[in-house]
């Protein structure tokens, strides 16, 4: 059992990884693209990307959380 839970927590920690990688990444194009077309717009985008990596990276937390309770079992 203690096996199935450290694959448990790789797995969590993995897909918590790939999923703020790729939200910060979107954010990230998201910034770009409007500061491109309207550059006066940059402070007030960047305060959405802010936010958007906040909440991608909570979602990593949240997996390393979960990971650390399976291997605590």
């Amino acid at each position: 059992m203690e096996q199935l839970a450290q694959l448990g927590a790789g797995i969590a920690i993995g897909f918590g990884a790939v999923g703020a990688g790729l939200g910060i990444g979107f954010a990230t194009k998201g910034l770009m693209d409007a500061v491109s077309r309207q550059p006066e717009v940059a402070g007030k985008a960047f305060g959405f990307f802010l936010l958007g990596a906040a909440l991608s990276e909570a979602c990593a937390l949240y997996a390393f959380v979960i990971a650390f309770l399976l291997l605590n079992k």
